[in-house]
C-alpha cells in the first residue's frame, strides 16, 4: 500500500474571495496542551466553491460539514520571495480572530520520493532559508505547524546518507520555528498505523529532533480510523519514552477517516467519510488535537489530478456525516490571551472585526455580525449567536437592511425576508444553546458591508 499524500502545490496557494459557513469548533481544551478555537481559513477551495454555486444540490451539505470547519493551510509552494508574506497574512488573520493557525509546511527537498507531489526546494541550504521565513511570520502566539508530510516515513528514495541530511534538517527546521515563537507547536512526521511499526518510526523522529518539538502527527491524508491512530501514537510515545525522550504529544489527521480505511487513494473510493471534527478538546492527555490537515474533497491524483477541489468527492465525504457540534463562543489559548500580533504578522483587512451592537445578555441571547470578507458590489459575513443565562430551544435573530443590500444565502440559519427587514432562526441542530454556549451562522449579500444593529430572541 503507498501511503503518500498525492498533493499539487497549486492547491495550496491562498485566495482572497471568500464564502462559506463558519462554525467553530473546539473551545477550552479538554487534555492536551493546547487551548482554545482553531482558525478556520475564509479563502479554502471548498469555500470558493460554495460561493460560487449556491444552486448546486450538494451546496448545503459542502457548506455545512466541511466549509464550516477550520482545516490546515497548506505551504507547498517554493517561493523565497513571497512565503514570508504569505504566512505573515494567514497567521495574521487568524490572531485577528483570537484563533489558532494550523500551517502544514510541505517544501522539503526530494518530498514524495518523486512522485505526484514532487517539488520543494532544490536543496536544504535553500529550505533552511525557507524555512528562516516560514519561521520568521510566525508572530507570538499558538501555532500549530505540520512539518513535512511523508518526510520520516517514507524514505525510501533516500540513501544512508540523504537520510542523515534529511533528519539534521528537519531537527534544523524545528529549533528556528521554536526559537522564532515559543508558542509554535511543531510536529514532526509519524506516517500512520498501517506503515512503519511504533519503535521504527520512534528512532526515525529522534534521529530527526523530535526531543525539541512538541511531538508528531500521524494519519495525514489517510483513512485509517481515530482508535487505530492514538493507539498508534501511544506506542511511539512509550518507544520515545524507552529512548529517553519524553513529554512528546501527538495530532491526528481525522479529515477523511470516518468510514472506510484500506488502500491510500480516496479519488475512487465511496467509502470515505468526514472524521472527527478538528478541536483541541481531546479528552486524552497524549492527545493535543484532532485536526483535519488534508482539507476534504481535495483529490489525491487518482481520478482526479492531485489537490484539485472535487464537489462530488466532498459530497460523498459529507453527505452522512453527522452534523458539526454546536459549541462554545472561541477562546484564545493562554498564550495569546494577552500578546498581540508579531509586527511582522499584521492582520489583514478581511476577515475585518467589525462586531455591530448586540442586546444584553441576561436570559435571552446576543447576536453579533462580523464582516468576513468583502468584493465588489457585495460581502460574506458571519453572526454569533450566544445564550444567555438560560438554555434555549431556539433563537432568531433580526435586523434592517441598509440601501442597496439585499441577501442571497444564508447558511445554519432559516431565512425569512419582507422587505427590508431581515430574520434568521435556527435551523433543526443549532437551536438549543446552554448558557452562555454560542452557534454561527453565515451569509452572502449584496451592496457594501456593514454592521447594523441586531435584536436577538429566545423561543
Amino acid at each position: 500500500m503507498s501511503p503518500r499524500i498525492r498533493w499539487l502545490t497549486a492547491a495550496a496557494a491562498g485566495a482572497t474571495v471568500a464564502a462559506g459557513a463558519v462554525l467553530v469548533t473546539g473551545g477550552t481544551a479538554e487534555a492536551g496542551t493546547i487551548s482554545g478555537a482553531l482558525y478556520r481559513d475564509t479563502g479554502t477551495a471548498v469555500a470558493r466553491w460554495v460561493a460560487a454555486n449556491p444552486n448546486d444540490s450538494r451546496t448545503a451539505v459542502i457548506r455545512d460539514k466541511i466549509a464550516s470547519q477550520p482545516a490546515s493551510r497548506w505551504f507547498a509552494n517554493f517561493n523565497l520571495s513571497t512565503i514570508g508574506s504569505e504566512v505573515s497574512s494567514y497567521v495574521g488573520a487568524a490572531n485577528a480572530a483570537n484563533q489558532i493557525p494550523v500551517l502544514t509546511a510541505y517544501a522539503i527537498p526530494n518530498r514524495d520520493c518523486g512522485g505526484a507531489s514532487a517539488g520543494g526546494a532544490p536543496d536544504l541550504g535553500q529550505y533552511q532559508n525557507w524555512i528562516n521565513a516560514v519561521a520568521a511570520n510566525l508572530g507570538n502566539r499558538t501555532a500549530i505547524v505540520i512539518l513535512e508530510p511523508d518526510s520520516l516515513a517514507l524514505q525510501t528514495c533516500l540513501s544512508a546518507g540523504e537520510i542523515t541530511a534529511r533528519d539534521q534538517a528537519l531537527a534544523t527546521a524545528t529549533r528556528t520555528l521554536k526559537a522564532a515563537n515559543p508558542n509554535a507547536k511543531v510536529y514532526l512526521d509519524a506516517g500512520h498505523s498501517a506503515w512503519n511499526s511504533a519503535s521504527e518510526q520512534a528512532g526515525r523522529l529522534a534521529a530527526a529532533g523530535v526531543a525539541n518539538a512538541d511531538g508528531f502527527y500521524t494519519n495525514v491524508s489517510n483513512f485509517n480510523g481515530t482508535s487505530a491512530e492514538v493507539n498508534f501514537g501511544k506506542a511511539v510515545i512509550s518507544a520515545l519514552n524507552g529512548r529517553g525522550i519524553s513529554g512528546k504529544h501527538l495530532v491526528v489527521d481525522t479529515s477523511r477517516n470516518g468510514g472506510a480505511s484500506g488502500d491510500w487513494c480516496g479519488d475512487d473510493n465511496t467509502d470515505r467519510r468526514i472524521g472527527t471534527y478538528p478541536t483541541t478538546a481531546t479528552n486524552d492527555g497524549d492527545v493535543d488535537a484532532y485536526l483535519w490537515v488534508k482539507p476534504p474533497g481535495e483529490a489525491d491524483g487518482c481520478k482526479y489530478a492531485a489537490g484539485s477541489f472535487q464537489p462530488d468527492l466532498a459530497y460523498s465525504l459529507a453527505s452522512t456525516a453527522p452534523n458539526p457540534p454546536v459549541t462554545s463562543s472561541p477562546t484564545a489559548s493562554p498564550s495569546s490571551s494577552s500578546a498581540s500580533p508579531s509586527p511582522s504578522s499584521p492582520a489583514p483587512s478581511s476577515p475585518s472585526a467589525s462586531p455591530s451592537g448586540s442586546v444584553p445578555a441576561g436570559a435571552g441571547c446576543t447576536a453579533v455580525l462580523t464582516v468576513a470578507s468583502t468584493w465588489q458590489g457585495g460581502y460574506q459575513a458571519t453572526v454569533k449567536v450566544t445564550a444567555g443565562s438560560m438554555v434555549t430551544r431556539g433563537w432568531a435573530v433580526s435586523w434592517t437592511l441598509g440601501n442597496g443590500q439585499s441577501i442571497s444565502q444564508v447558511w445554519n440559519g432559516t431565512l425569512t425576508v419582507s422587505g427590508s427587514a431581515v430574520t434568521v432562526r435556527n435551523v433543526s441542530w443549532n437551536g438549543a444553546l446552554e448558557p452562555t454556549s454560542s452557534t454561527e451562522f453565515g451569509l452572502i449579500a449584496s451592496g457594501t458591508a456593514t454592521t447594523p444593529a441586531l435584536t436577538c430572541t429566545i423561543s
